[in-house]
């Protein structure tokens, strides 16, 4: 289950060369450059786990080959938690261009309630909140399962995978892996072989990844760092719509996956 989490879709390589790593990290953001036309972006993705609390700063950063051989470096830092009963609290902040004066500003808030099955999305200008009746996912496929390397179906590639060893992050402990795909030329209208490698520094405690670094031509590299983290148990006021937000109750249409 990831929908909750998506303001938008994006496409990086073809979906089997990705397969075993969205299993891990999917959840994407939608963001926009200082004003300029959105964008999207795969950040972490937090499980609805139970009795595996949480509030952690996690910070992004972006960066594009430019035409000249330079590169466009765009950042932010959002909010995210998670409490006892599995509810999460996540922030949506603007991307704006690293080192410039250009203020980014919360878009949105999502709430997702595993024990009520409910989701808010809270559109932060306007002031609303849409809830929606929550399809809860099945939680034992958030467990870490990497596959072995092989090659890819048909010829297309090869998928190799790799166990990286123990590690931590903020002094929590981690389990490190790198993944790297490699497509054939004339597979995905690549005349050279495409190569995507994903890091990530997955948390067994808390169910999360806590580093995530994707590299793929198409969209440059991008990197998920928690910078932040406790492990204390969050103020219920943040997993209910904000105080002053209009409430638009759609639980009656399909529920969200």
């Amino acid at each position: 289950m990831r929908l909750p989490f998506r303001l938008a879709t994006l496409v990086i390589v073809a979906c089997a060369a990705l397969s075993a790593a969205r299993a891990q990290q999917s959840s994407e953001e939608a963001t926009t450059d200082g004003g300029g036309t959105p964008d999207v972006l795969e950040s972490i993705f937090v499980p609805a786990l139970p009795n595996a609390p949480f509030s952690m700063t996690l910070a992004t950063e972006w960066t594009r080959l430019m035409n000249n051989g330079g590169n466009f470096v765009s950042v932010n830092a959002r909010e995210l938690k998670r409490d006892t009963a599995g509810r999460i609290y996540m922030e949506r902040w603007l991307l704006v261009p690293k080192g410039s004066d250009i203020p980014s500003a919360m878009t949105a808030i999502q709430i997702a309630d595993p024990v009520a099955a409910v989701f808010y999305q809270c559109i932060v200008p306007q002031h609303t909140c849409t809830q929606h009746t929550w399809s809860v996912p099945d939680l034992r496929r958030y467990q870490p399962g990497p596959t072995g390397s092989r090659p890819m179906q048909n010829g297309r590639g090869f998928f190799d995978h790799e166990d990286m060893g123990e590690s931590d992050v903020l002094g929590l402990p981690v389990h490190r892996y790198r993944d790297t795909t490699t497509l054939n030329p004339g597979t995905f209208g690549n005349d050279k072989p495409l190569v995507t490698t994903r890091e990530f520094s997955y948390s067994p405690t808390l169910g999360v990844n806590l580093r995530s670094v994707l590299d793929t031509p198409q969209v440059g590299r991008q990197q998920f760092v928690v910078t932040a983290i406790t492990t204390s148990e969050p103020e219920p006021r943040f997993f209910f719509p904000p105080d002053g937000f209009r409430l638009i109750d759609k639980r009656g249409g399909p529920p969200v996956h």
